[in-house]
């Protein structure tokens, strides 16, 4: 039998795939770890204990963990809901509850890779705010963010870091008694939003498998003192799997399904009733094996494909490509995707200087994104193919260093168009052709880290990395209804360089919790979407005339980011076979061009802080957070209102006797956000003047495991 705790301790991260929290010793299972996570313990065994704050203190990068427990609990509908109030992470908001990216240390997009079981999601959300990320929380295992150099393991474009949402839709175990799973449900007043998600495992005679779906729907959500129409949303999906297990390692394989109908709220997009419809089919192969003999202790690879649509429904307007007045298809996305990962993870090595462990990797992908009608990019092809190396060294006393590296080579294809300086028209049209661009990314990292007294680590990390521009940075060059935007992209634009020095400090065991961060991060050749003042309709000749579309031009210019990100709990009384304390977290993110101006849409500063207990199977908290007014704003933005968050949660978890019951444990609650009804604008998103977040809301929601 193998378990985590067979697997080396190295302190390179990477989204963990811990067994269940069920699993135990006398399972038949296989861990499905990266050799570049230690098993900080509690994450290891499935979850942390409910309540107590998730900290990955074995790590030489920054990671947050959004738990099973939290997202029963919690119950997000997407990513974005499900980690927008962690420190150092917010969520784009674009259609709140959803279309909602996550947001980190100020960057999204191209520079936060979401990924679901190691492989790549395979949406268009990082085209448009508006795209829908297709991955639904409420059937993972856990959430994880990985920032740092360890997202060199899955793409030098990941400056931001890697949301990586893990669960068992390729089996990697046994249950113990042949069969688990979990049904959860919940109801939300502020949307009138219903849901439910089930999943189970089951096993025998070396074979597993998986099966899970869910289904959601909202009404449009309240807001203070009315409705905020258009913004209601529907989901569903599920997926099947299964996996041969043997005493060495596994290989598995699953389908997936995801598809949803979802509301634009704010300006012309709900006046026009715009909706969206994603819909996506996905393949996800995995593997491990473990020689007895040879260099190599542990052999890992991951291959998935997809394939998306969408189509953007609403109300054609004069000079639109659809009949003046008539509800219709506007705009059609499409997006088939590839990627593949093989990964080697080397015995390790005795040397005068300490024990050496680490992983070689192979990383491949492809992308053809095809748009047609009202949408702003022309069919584009993209390639990559990158290799990787992570090494570790322990020399001892609680200290070791770790070093990686990354080269890629990638390539774009599409049709490039050039337009006036001035990005106005003079009279001609714009010229086109074909074009081919190619970029070398290189990259490095050096981390080390140190154990200190009292439970507490320290480490430091300094990185590299060069990030190619993506098809759409590129090749844009028309509207975007449903951002109200006239994209245009630059066909020039030249590598994005980012150097990147980190210091962290943690404590994950003990009264006391702490994951505390800072980071200062150099740009050369940083690429934004620059607001040019120019209004356009839905033609380039209207540009400057126009009034319904902002013009964004993708530009560069060297930028400097600081910021700081700290999480703390403390237990403070005991209670029962538990305990009541305090919690805070404090998080900010400057973000300027070398000229003095400020980067579009960057984060408020965020102060939080409340009580909590835990005992005897009951779990409370009541919890402020307080986001501050958002000044450092830049060309052509508005200020942004400061807000306050009031949240509060109680819920129960009873074990139970599941020859009786058919169930092993059962959690009820009840938990309220937003309790003081307030005006929640977020500033980091493109709707901030337009719509408002959702009012007061009491969610009731209930898991039975078995």
């Amino acid at each position: 039998m193998l378990s985590g705790a067979g697997l080396t301790s190295g302190a390179m991260i990477a989204p963990a795939a811990a067994q269940q929290a069920e699993a135990t010793l006398s399972e038949l299972s296989v861990t499905s770890a990266s050799p570049i996570l230690p098993a900080p313990g509690p994450s290891a065994a499935g979850g942390f204990p409910t309540g107590v704050l998730p900290v990955v203190g074995d790590s030489l990068s920054p990671v947050t963990v959004v738990t099973r427990s939290e997202i029963q609990r919690n119950q997000p509908r997407t990513l974005g809901d499900a980690l927008s109030d962690r420190p150092g992470i917010s969520s784009s908001t674009y259609a709140p509850g959803a279309a909602s990216r996550p947001i980190i240390r100020g960057l999204d997009n191209a520079r936060v890779r979401i990924q679901e079981n190691g492989i790549v999601n395979g949406g268009v959300s990082d085209l448009g705010e508006d795209h829908a990320v297709p991955v639904n929380p409420l059937t993972a295992d856990r959430i994880e963010v990985i920032r740092g150099p360890a997202t060199l393991r899955y793409g030098s474009g990941a400056i931001g870091g890697v949301v990586s949402s893990e669960n068992n839709q390729v089996p990697t175990f046994i249950p113990a008694r042949g069969v688990s799973g979990q049904v959860t449900t919940g109801y939300s007043s502020v949307d009138n939003g219903r849901l439910g998600a089930a999943s189970v495992d089951a096993g025998a005679n070396g074979i597993a498998v998986h099966a899970d779906g869910f289904k959601t729907a909202t009404d449009s959500y309240a807001i203070p003192g009315g409705i905020q129409r258009n913004s209601a949303t529907e989901t569903q999906g599920g997926s099947i799997g299964i996996s041969a297990i043997g005493d060495r390692g596994f290989v598995g394989v699953s389908f997936s399904h995801y598809e949803a109908m979802y509301q634009i709220p704010g300006g012309d997009a709900e006046e026009a009733r715009t909706r969206l419809t994603p819909n996506q089919d996905r393949v996800l192969a995995r593997g491990e094996y473990r020689p007895l003999q040879g260099p190599f202790e542990v052999l890992r690879f991951w291959a998935g494909g997809s394939v998306y649509r969408h189509e953007e429904i609403g109300i054609a307007h004069e000079g639109s490509g659809g009949a003046n007045g008539l509800e219709g298809v506007q705009a059609i996305f499409k997006n088939r995707e590839v990627e593949a990962r093989f990964e080697a993870q080397h015995v390790p090595v005795v040397t005068a200087l300490g024990t050496l462990t680490g992983a070689v990797g192979l990383q491949t992908g492809r992308r053809v994104l095809n748009s047609q009608l009202e949408s702003f990019l022309p069919a584009t092809e993209s390639r990559s193919l990158a290799t990787y190396l992570f090494e570790e060294l322990a020399v001892g006393g609680g200290l070791r260093f770790q070093a990686a590296g990354r080269i890629g080579n990638d390539r774009l294809n599409s049709t490039a168009t050039l337009f006036p300086a001035d990005y106005l028209p003079n009279g001609t049209d714009p010229s086109s052709s074909a074009l081919t661009r190619r970029f070398a990314p290189k990259s490095l990292s050096f981390g080390a880290l140190q154990d200190l007294p009292y439970g507490f680590v320290a480490s430091v990390n300094g990185s590299y990395v060069e990030r190619a521009p993506t098809s759409y940075e590129l090749f844009s060059q028309g509207p975007h209804d449903a951002t109200a935007t006239f994209e245009i992209g630059d066909p020039t634009l030249k590598l994005e360089r980012a150097r990147t020095v980190e210091l962290s400090l943690r404590r994950a065991e003990g009264p006391l919790r702490l994951d505390a961060t800072g980071y200062v991060t150099r740009y050369t050749g940083f690429i934004y979407r620059r607001d040019t003042g120019n209004r356009c309709d839905d033609d380039f000749a209207s540009c400057g005339s126009g009034d319904e579309l902002r013009q964004i031009v993708y530009s560069q210019a060297n930028s400097t980011f600081y910021g700081a990100e700290i999480g703390a709990q403390l237990d403070i009384l005991p209670v029962g076979d538990g305990w009541a304390g305090i919690e805070a977290q404090y998080d900010f993110v400057r973000a300027q061009f070398d000229d003095g101006s400020y980067v579009p849409r960057i984060p408020p500063h965020r102060l939080g802080g409340g009580a909590f207990l835990r005992a005897n199977g009951w779990f409370g908290r009541v919890n402020l957070l307080h986001a501050f007014d958002h000044t450092e704003i830049a060309p052509f933005e508005t200020l942004t209102r400061g807000w306050n968050d009031l949240r509060a949660e109680l819920a129960y978890t009873q074990s139970l006797d599941p020859v009786i019951y058919g169930a092993s444990e059962v959690t009820v609650g009840l938990q309220g956000r937003n309790l003081l009804d307030d005006d929640i604008r977020n500033s980091a998103s493109f709707k901030k003047d337009e719509i408002l977040l959702p009012g007061r809301n009491v969610r009731l929601f209930l898991t039975a495991r078995f």
